[in-house]
């Protein structure tokens, strides 16, 4: 147990642990009666295929591809039992930092040493479950069992609902998005549930991002660039309707995986792990990596072009987060702004630069500087999506979840780039 803290990762593992009522339990389960301890708890899965087999029903493994081997399940026993390792040899002030898997591996790296010395002090076991290929030396028997690994990962972890993009995220599915996005972000965002944790900002739902990512895919599928015929020859269907965005995220999370898994897309490159290949959904990654920036943009500044152009007071309407002194955090670079404004209220402006994006050789791409145009036009933008957001009452859901929001938005942005090109 003790070397599973030097060498094991929960890269596999699609939930990372995280200190909770959970862990507080398991650590007072283990603390008050160690000797029973092994009857109360399901214990840890292990995955591996290599290992050895050893004498005395000992075996030693080797986990060569941490992304899906090592520790599958138990995650949340292992930072509870590190946790309760370490207070033997470690300051209550210390101690009480360990919040997340990562840092209770830098206190082990610290301290581990200390427990190993004082290891027969420990009377509690826990039960191991070993998970290995049948036959270690048949290349079909290792692909097949890598292969099945993800899949009863992701069946034992449902104690607690394991999330589509938690399950996505194991599958490299997000690695290009990843990739593109700015590394503040790219860290602010929670790939795998429990990962992220900080004490002033929330994480940002990796959802959120998908469901923007459909703005340029939706370009791509009206261009006739998505797939059209599944793998298994059955007709695909990937148009989404605009409003979804706002209130469908978790079914386009699980549209973008049917999309991503299809072999036009992406293949299995190492085990269950996908990588892709369409530079067509690449590009259309391209745009996504600065859509959040112009989504906190819009966050930031439609009030502001709201008033000034309709001579209005933004800040009585009733979704709107007002009070003078006080700022608001964007939500995607929690830059501090006048106004908190809803998501209804800021997707459909957004959307609407749709009407700057083209397909050009394969590729989606910006016919302008999407930045620069709201420099130009937001006000007008503001003034126009005033009809729309009277005509709901000023209610942020019965905007966002009416198609007509985004169409009206995108003939506004359209109207404004032919006018532009006119007076050029």
């Amino acid at each position: 147990m003790l070397s599973l803290f030097d060498d094991a990762t929960l890269d596999a593992n699609p939930r990372s642990a995280k200190a909770n009522q959970v862990t507080k339990d398991i650590i007072e389960s283990v603390t008050e009666a160690p000797k029973l301890f092994q009857f109360k708890t399901k214990g840890i899965l292990l995955g591996s295929s290599d290992y050895i087999e050893l004498q005395r029903n000992r075996f030693e493994l080797n986990f060569n591809n941490p992304a899906y081997e090592g520790l599958l399940d138990g995650g949340h026993n292992m930072l509870a039992l590190g946790t309760f390792l370490l207070s033997h040899v470690m300051p209550d002030k210390d101690l009480k930092k360990i919040k997340l898997w990562e840092d209770l591996k830098k206190a082990w790296d610290e301290h581990g040493a200390a427990v190993k010395a004082r290891k027969d002090e420990f009377q509690f076991k826990v039960p191991v479950e070993l998970l290995v290929p049948s036959d270690m030396d048949d290349d079909e028997a290792v692909q097949e069992f890598t292969m099945a690994l993800m899949d009863i990962c992701a069946a034992r972890n449902n104690n607690a609902q394991l999330t589509t993009e938690a399950k996505a995220n194991q599958r490299g599915f997000y690695e290009e998005i990843r990739k593109r996005l700015p590394r503040d972000l790219a860290e602010r965002i929670e790939w795998k549930s429990n990962e992220w944790e900080s004490d002033d900002a929330r994480p940002i739902k990796v959802r959120d991002l998908i469901a923007l990512a459909w703005i340029p895919l939706t370009v791509l599928n009206e261009a006739g660039l998505l797939p059209k015929k599944s793998d298994a020859g059955t007709e695909l269907n990937f148009t989404v309707l605009p409003q979804n965005i706002y209130r469908n995220k978790g079914e386009l999370s699980k549209l973008f995986d049917k999309l991503m898994e299809h072999s036009d897309v992406s293949k299995p490159t190492n085990g269950p792990l996908y990588e892709m290949h369409n530079t067509a959904i690449g590009s259309a990654f391209d745009i996504l990596a600065v859509l959040p920036k112009l989504y906190d943009k819009v966050f930031l500044e439609l009030g502001d072009a709201y008033n000034k152009e309709t001579n209005g007071k933004f800040g009585r309407i009733k979704a709107i987060k007002y009070r003078e002194g006080k700022t608001f955090a964007s939500p995607f670079y929690s830059n501090e702004g006048e106004y908190g404004v809803p998501d209804g209220f800021v997707l459909p402006v957004l959307y609407g630069l749709k009407a700057l994006m083209k397909v050009e050789d394969g590729k989606v791409t910006w016919t302008t500087d999407p930045e620069a145009f709201l420099d130009r036009y937001l006000r007008p933008l503001a003034g126009a999506f005033k009809m729309p957001v009277e005509m709901a009452s000023f209610d942020p859901q019965k905007v966002a979840k009416n198609e007509t929001s985004y169409s009206f938005m995108v003939g506004e942005c359209e109207k404004a780039l032919i006018k532009e090109k006119a007076a050029a």
